[in-house]
């Protein structure tokens, strides 16, 4: 059995940096399996583990200290208190939560599943979401990133074989071209390998010199943006179909009493961020069409008679071909650089999503997917770090090193400062009264008498030239960011994002676990004791626990205590994988007509 014991050696064995916070050599035990035996030799060690059940799969657990104190609620009195000098190793113990699998698999795969249902949510209904959204028009949308150079790829025309995952088809010669004669540099332009799945050359640039490592990172800092104006645009070309069908818009009475016409239909859409072996980044998408309730603007009701997943189709298409538009200007590059989606023809795939279980794209299968990229990070760039610093950033920048090494340079110098800082007091004023206005005008078209750089009665028409326009420049750099995230090679987003009303959030999913978790042995006592609970007698005294908590530390006080609570959690993920499995291939193998029970 496997353990997911931590044991890489710190610069900085203090206690409470590492993975495993080990103060002393234990006399007796110079190996983890050796302090392990003492810990469970020791006549508490049964408490022991009660007590480090909340967080026994983290690799590295934070350790609290303080004192609990249980209080009155209606009088506010000190019932009971509880220091934690007085529990098992001095210490609550809580779990990370990282969402990376390479730092704490077992919070990571926590992670992963509150993503899961986060996602099948939207599509199905559940969480808090009304059921009738698997009825309503979705698609599952991936956009990619520009060409920045010729890379090392694995392309395989037809598939036979029956998981992708573990795909072992014959793929087609990396960039075969009899016509293609050295680069620039010098370096052969062609490659005719047939690289396997694993490759360490995929993603790779066939000459780096030729590669454009700039826009690369600056794509990744602005990507984010695409996204949005994409999505905008989309919603924008939705509006004007309905328009065109004779579909009036809704009124809604905005919370300071004013109506306001929006338009009928609108988008709930929800993204995922993955880093590809370029360390470019492309977005999986999940996009729901709704319809608006003048009476709750907030409720989710179905879109108007008519609209289709081919609408949805269409303003995605249409959007992704459209949006483009320059970044501010830069030191390096005064006219700013482009930001665009990749070809339409290859890096665009819209495809309709089936919530009745049947059909090539399910829901159960998107959210699936999806969810598998909450425990990854850059693992499939080859580069993991934590955030860079100037003390540390020569450890991994290199003008003249590999791929990532030239990324992470490119990151460095693009965000560093690009002027002066001018004293506030000699700063010029702006005339204008509030940013964004500009003086009154008469709009040429509709007569409209306005403020606003666009004429607001036209603006869907004038749209498509202000989406081209550069990016608005900020109050300080621009590309500052790239500096904070040039650990994730320029991307500084989350890795999953959502339309408000698309579905529940992460903390709604961990609120509901924890309050489950605490009253987990109410309920064990209620089914077979039948003790008294307090939600069923209101009118009764009833007490908080309130915690005055500090940090006391990260990771587990021995080797020995992370080998035995990492190593029980190892196999509790098994058997869970296990279980899940075994369910899965009884349910495939039912016969039509009886429950899985009868069989």
């Amino acid at each position: 059995m496997a353990s997911t014991l931590d044991l890489t050696p710190r610069t900085f064995p203090a206690r409470g940096v590492g993975s495993n916070a080990d103060t002393t050599a234990p006399v007796y035990a110079y190996t983890a399996a050796g302090s392990a035996f003492i810990r469970a030799t020791q006549p508490d060690y049964f408490g022991w583990l009660d007590h480090i059940r909340a967080a026994s799969g983290c690799t590295r657990p934070i350790r609290l200290a303080g004192q609990l104190l249980t209080v009155e609620q209606a009088t506010g009195r000190v019932l009971d208190a509880q220091h934690t000098d007085a529990m098992p190793d001095a210490a609550i113990y809580k779990a990370c939560g990282n969402r990376r699998a390479r730092v704490c698999p077992a919070c990571a795969q926590t992670y992963q599943r509150d993503a899961f249902q986060l996602l099948r949510a939207g599509l199905v209904g559940g969480k808090g979401v009304p059921e009738t959204v698997a009825e309503h028009p979705a698609v599952f949308a991936t956009f990619t990133a520009p060409s920045f150079g010729t890379v090392h790829a694995r392309v395989v025309k037809r598939h036979t074989c029956g998981n992708r995952r573990r795909c072992d088809c014959r793929a087609e010669p990396c960039h075969a071209r009899r016509d293609a004669g050295p680069c620039d540099h010098g370096r052969p332009a062609v490659c005719w390998a047939r690289h396997e799945a694993g490759d360490h050359v995929l993603g790779q640039p066939l000459c780096l010199d030729c590669y454009n490592h700039e826009h690369q990172v600056v794509w990744n800092l602005f990507s984010g943006e695409l996204w949005h104006r994409t999505k905008q645009a989309a919603q924008r070309w939705l509006a004007k179909l309905a328009r065109r069908r004779g579909i009036p818009c809704v009124e809604v009475v905005t919370a300071s009493g004013t109506i306001r016409k929006v338009a009928p239909v609108r988008l709930s859409p929800g993204k995922v961020a993955e880093l590809q072996t370029r360390a470019a980044v492309h977005f999986h998408a999940i996009a729901r069409l709704d319809g608006v309730d003048p009476a709750d603007p907030d409720a989710i009701v179905p879109p108007p008679a008519g609209f289709t997943v081919a609408d949805l189709i269409d303003a995605f298409t249409h959007a992704a071909e459209q949006i483009t538009f320059l970044t501010p200007s830069h030191p390096d590059r005064p006219q700013g650089w482009p930001i665009a989606w990749g070809d339409p023809a290859k890096g665009l795939e819209i495809r309709p999503i089936s919530t009745s279980g049947t059909g090539d794209v399910t829901d159960s299968m998107v959210a699936g997917y999806l969810a598998k990229y909450a425990t990854k990070s850059t693992e499939a760039t080859g580069h993991t770090s934590t955030r860079l610093t100037g003390d540390t950033i020569g450890d991994h920048a290199d003008p003249d090193g590999d791929h990532t090494a030239r990324l992470i340079d490119a990151c460095w110098r693009i965000g560093r400062p690009t002027g002066t800082p001018v004293p506030l007091s000699e700063r010029p004023r702006d005339p204008r009264p509030r940013p964004g206005f500009v003086d009154p005008w008469q709009c040429l078209d509709c007569g409209t008498h306005t403020r606003y750089p666009a004429c607001p009665t036209c603006a869907a028409e004038r749209q498509a030239a202000l989406d081209a326009q550069p990016a608005k420049p900020a109050t300080a750099n621009p590309y500052a960011r790239l500096r904070r995230w040039a650990h994730m090679l320029g991307y500084g987003g989350h890795f999953l994002t959502k339309a408000r009303r698309y579905s529940v959030t992460f903390q709604l999913l961990r609120d509901t676990r924890a309050a489950f978790r605490r009253h987990e042995h109410e309920h064990q006592a209620d089914e077979h004791t039948g003790t008294l609970r307090a939600v069923d007698h209101p009118d009764e005294t009833t007490t908080l626990v309130v915690g005055t908590l500090t940090f006391a530390g990260v990771g587990w006080h021995t080797s020995g205590d992370a080998l035995l609570a990492n190593t029980a959690a190892a196999m509790a993920r098994e058997r869970r994988t296990t279980g899940r499995e075994e369910l899965a291939h009884e349910l495939a193998t039912t016969p039509a007509g009886t429950t899985p029970a009868a069989a």
